[in-house]
């Protein structure tokens, strides 16, 4: 497999490298709150171990949101957005060897190389080779794959250890620049790595969701130690707080308490009626005088849950100081859920945060995760490719379930208004299926198209 990759492709036709005599519809970032459907290139071969993609199946991820908020930095209007897909090989480069034209496969959400270290390891998250882009390193002090610093903290001290970030899907110019797969084509660079071949008795419906949330979910739930007879409190009811409670269950777990509320409060019943066994908390409906954490402990005889695991994400805030201190830049992502589970679980518990965190936050807890000996993870960008064939085989021997989280399927076409919908949080809306004219037929189970 060569080591080389050109990076900073977002859109074919306006970095010269697509294929101009071909078009194809794509979904592109306009600028904040804005996102346009447009006729654009198609895709050639540009590296020896680059795949072409006929995209059959794609999604909205809530981390696409950011992106829609002109949350990250180095986005550049026109970038293809999209990091979950599947599709048909279409075209193959030299040196690709484990795909051929015709295998229906799904995208790692990441590129890695296969070959540096952190691959070697199943760790595809951290590659060390598939971005040349410093910022995030500056940050963060090593390489990670597809986070990103807020603009204000670009210009971290010199004397932090300079490592490239891998790259990630449609996640801008900060991940690699590499064009995302909403979209009806998409080149894939080291194609025999980052794509995994389909099985005829995997749908793409479920398939699909091996790229980034299932992957995500699961690594939630074994990252923080889940284990028999458990009880575990997750913060955030969308299709990655959903499937890490029902991954919890899988592993074991006596109890799962899910928590949300404000627009996203539906979803508790939503994830209730495919969990019977699951209970929830509304943060917006709480006891007068009460919190979560006061809530959880009575929950869990005064002690709090054994594992406390964050799917929501830093950017929301739910306080007027940590709101103004974000508006105003003195600091990236609030602290609040963090703190919360710090002081919800047990002694010694754990606590994992799965939800997107740019940068710095204020008014942290450490005392009490010293004082309480509380572990911590970060249980990062999940490296899918770790975990993508055994959950591949959980989907065959149905002991997972993807379509549980998907209510929706919809158009390429219709994007626009879609992420609008999303965006919302439209009530009924978890996750969604996106075809393409490549698309098969809904299969068995699925949800039918909706017509907008």
């Amino acid at each position: 497999m060569s080591t080389s990759i050109t990076t900073d492709i977002s859109n074919y036709a306006a970095q010269g490298h697509g294929d101009l005599s071909h078009s194809m519809k794509a979904l592109t970032w306009q600028g904040k709150n804005s996102v346009k459907v447009v006729e654009t290139a198609c895709p050639t071969i540009i590296d020896e171990g680059d795949v072409i993609l006929k995209v059959t199946g794609s999604t909205i991820c809530g981390s696409d949101l950011h992106l829609f908020h002109e949350a990250i930095p180095d986005l550049q209007k026109g970038d293809i957005l999209g990091h979950e897909f599947c599709g048909i090989v279409s075209s193959v480069g030299p040196a690709v060897k484990k795909v051929k034209v015709g295998d229906r496969t799904v995208a790692s959400f990441q590129i890695a190389c296969g070959e540096c270290y952190y691959c070697k390891k199943k760790l595809s998250s951290m590659c060390e080779r598939t971005n040349s882009n410093e910022q995030a390193c500056k940050l963060y002090g090593r390489r990670t794959a597809g986070m990103f610093p807020p603009n204000g903290y670009a210009d971290i001290s010199e004397a932090t250890i300079l490592k490239p970030v891998s790259g990630m899907f449609g996640y801008s110019h900060f991940t690699g620049g590499f064009a995302g797969g909403q979209a009806e084509y998409v080149r894939v660079p080291y194609g025999d790595v980052n794509l995994l071949p389909l099985p005829d008795d995997v749908p793409d419906e479920k398939g699909l969701y091996l790229s980034d949330v299932l992957g995500t979910s699961w690594n939630a739930v074994v990252d923080t130690g889940v284990e028999e007879g458990d009880t575990v409190a997750i913060w955030g009811a969308g299709p990655v707080g959903q499937m890490a409670a029902e991954f919890s269950f899988f592993n074991g777990a006596n109890r799962v308490i899910l928590i949300d509320g404000g627009l996203g409060k539906w979803r508790l019943d939503f994830v209730k009626k495919i969990l019977p066994r699951l209970e929830t908390i509304e943060y917006t409906n709480l006891p007068e005088g009460g919190s979560v954490t006061s809530t959880l402990k009575k929950m869990c005889e005064g002690r709090g849950p054994d594992v406390a695991i964050e799917c929501a994400a830093g950017e929301y805030t739910k306080g007027w100081v940590h709101y103004f201190e974000r508006l105003l830049g003195m600091e990236t992502d609030t602290s609040e859920i963090v703190n919360e589970m710090i002081t919800s679980v047990r002694g010694f518990g754990r606590c994992g945060i799965t939800g997107v965190y740019t940068g710095f936050c204020n008014h942290f807890n450490i005392g009490s995760l010293m004082e309480t000996g509380i572990h911590l993870a970060g249980n990062g960008q999940a490296p899918v490719q770790k975990y993508w064939k055994d959950l591949l085989s959980y989907i065959q021997q149905d002991r997972i379930h993807p379509l549980h989280m998907v209510t929706h399927r919809f158009k390429l076409e219709d994007m626009e208004t879609v992420y609008d919908l999303f965006n919302k949080r439209d009530p009924g809306m978890q996750k969604i299926f996106v075809e393409t004219k490549f698309s098969a037929p809904p299969a068995p189970g699925s949800p039918a198209l909706t017509i907008l």
